[in-house]
């Protein structure tokens, strides 16, 4: 049996989990992406990786692998244990795009609140995200053209065919200025609303590049919303020495800092992760 919890990311920085060394596409350095939606994610790996290396430097090597599972000895070992927490990917739930006279807008589409609906244990408070489609927050204050309220993204209008309440959706608490798009746009938005910077290393004695040390990264933009599901495996009292323990990732609190992702030392990767039973 399990107990069930999710956790809910807040990006304070932009977010890159992908490729850091350009092999994905020349100098191009992608960021992971879902294969159906072509939105961001965050695998489960890296989020349990942080976390352990967290807890290993908090509390010791012998509390990490226990709840994280024991890391084999060597290539050859074969000598592992189950970690007692698991954890899925994490998806977005709501983007932050900019948009002229907002100027931003936090956006999401059917298919990744339904994930967030499954996440969060089916609440009663959530209708179906279906019937959401092109509805705006009431927090949101559209453009009105000719009768009808719009926004303007890059690619062009979109119509707001009403408001509604979406606090329920936001699982922090602030209804921020929010649309819900169509599962075949959301890709476009997502790949406009990207954050993107140029690096290069520059030669020593001379404001020139060094060779061909020069490439592009593109990240998660700050203020991006993120879900993924966590599942604690109960513990007899054999399994666990005869000793109740709880998983506490942030010590008494649900909530921490956290950095990851690559490039952290230039100021990427800094994200906020609250942990939520259900």
């Amino acid at each position: 049996m399990y107990k069930k919890a999710y956790g809910v990311i807040e990006t304070l920085a932009p977010l890159h989990l992908g490729a850091t060394a350009g092999e994905e596409s020349g100098n191009l350095n992608l960021i992971f992406k879902d294969q159906f939606m072509q939105t961001g994610i965050i695998p489960g790996s890296s989020i349990r990786g942080r976390l352990r290396s967290q807890m290993r430097q908090s509390y010791g090597e012998a509390e990490a692998s226990y709840w994280y599972g024991h890391e084999a000895e060597s290539e050859l070992s074969e000598k592992t244990t189950e970690s007692v927490v698991k954890f899925e990917y994490a998806s977005i739930l709501w983007l932050p795009v900019f948009c002229p006279g907002q100027p931003i807008v936090w956006v999401s589409c059917p298919k990744l609140l339904k994930r967030y609906k499954r996440i969060a244990g089916n609440p009663s408070d959530l209708p179906d995200p279906e019937r959401l489609k092109y509805k705006g927050s009431q927090t949101l204050t559209p453009l009105n053209i000719n009768g009808e309220n719009k926004l303007f993204f890059n690619f062009g209008f979109l119509t707001v065919e009403g408001t509604e309440d979406l606090s329920a959706w936001f699982p922090l608490g602030n209804q921020l200025p929010s649309v819900v798009v169509g599962d075949d746009e959301i890709g476009m938005i997502h790949d406009m609303a990207l954050y993107r910077q140029s690096r290069v290393a520059l030669e020593k004695h001379q404001k020139r590049v060094k060779g061909k040390a020069f490439f592009n990264t593109e990240a998660l933009p700050e203020g991006t919303f993120m879900v993924f599901p966590i599942a604690i495996k109960q513990l007899n009292p054999r399994e666990s020495n005869g000793e109740p323990k709880s998983w506490q990732p942030f010590g008494k609190s649900h909530q921490g800092d956290i950095y990851l992702g690559g490039l952290e030392s230039i100021g990427f990767g800094h994200c906020e992760i609250t942990v939520k039973e259900i």
